[in-house]
């Protein structure tokens, strides 16, 4: 029950942050807020054996500004009974938010840093926060703040060397630690967005990658190890094929491939290799 109660505090927290991520648009330059809709049936969370049919439900916010860039990204997910809630036979609903800030280079300094194939240089930081109404009741709260390379392609492709700060929650009655400070350490991110056309089709090729070294101990007191997450979808921009409106309404699949999930090991830990296609449906608002 208290679990429930702290699930639900925080859902109103994240809609707090996200009202008012929405009505900060009018001081941007540009902006940019879509709807997604993402279904895969072969999730996995550590400690299940069984695979894991999960409905996603995520709203992203973009904008540009006189200095930089803002990014918020809002998912919902909901699981099957495989993976679930606590005290219930219902599958489990997380929330998970990631917020990154980026200040671009050539926009404070007034000149043009472009070199070869780097469009502009930036510091970027931000937050992942999540929350998941399971026996386990995960809290991240994982800071970032590094450099990040914003390559010259259409779209975009941003490349990060991030420092990570990260506290998270295990609420199993036989963990050492409830409460769990992970060693700070350094973070790689990318992230992308790059349409293209094939024939007559109109495309986009999106998605990002994480790499996170060994971070110390787990709530379990065992040593993690090194996580690599890979995300990708290949989208057809459906709204300009059949309705002449680009940029409006996409659809396609992606594959989802998360190796030590959260740092722990696949060789001793079930649920922690994760390769799942899925389907992708992208509204732009």
């Amino acid at each position: 029950m208290q679990n429930r109660k702290l699930f639900i505090r925080n859902a109103f927290a994240v809609s707090a942050l996200l009202l008012s991520a929405v009505t900060s648009v009018q001081a941007a330059d540009w902006s940019d807020n879509s709807i997604s809709y993402l279904y895969g049936t072969r999730f996995s969370e550590p400690g299940i054996d069984d695979e894991i049919a999960k409905n996603i439900f995520e709203f992203t916010h973009v904008d540009g500004y006189k200095y930089g860039s803002n990014f918020l990204n809002v998912q919902v997910l909901f699981s099957d009974s495989t993976d679930p809630a606590e005290g219930s036979n219902d599958g489990a609903t997380e929330v998970y938010v990631v917020y990154r800030h980026q200040l671009s280079l050539n926009k404070i300094s007034g000149q043009n840093f472009a070199w070869g194939p780097v469009r502009d240089w930036s510091l970027s930081g931000g937050v992942d926060w999540n929350t998941k109404n399971t026996d386990f009741a995960p809290a991240k709260r994982m800071l970032v703040i590094g450099p990040t390379i914003n390559f010259d392609v259409p779209g975009f492709w941003d490349f990060s060397v991030m420092y990570r700060s990260e506290n998270n929650h295990n609420g199993l009655s036989f963990a050492q630690e409830h409460d769990v400070r992970f060693d700070d350490t350094y973070y790689l991110e990318t992230s992308w967005g790059i349409p293209f056309q094939l024939g007559s089709v109109p495309l986009k090729f999106k998605g990002f990658a994480n790499f996170i070294p060994p971070k110390g101990k787990d709530g379990f007191g065992n040593d993690t190890v090194s996580e690599t997450l890979v995300h990708a979808a290949l989208l057809v921009d459906v709204g300009q094929l059949t309705f002449g409106k680009k940029d409006t309404f996409f659809a396609g699949v992606g594959y989802e491939y998360w190796k030590n999930k959260f740092g722990n090991n696949s060789a001793n830990t079930p649920g922690t290799e994760q390769n799942t296609p899925f389907l992708n449906l992208e509204w732009h608002l």
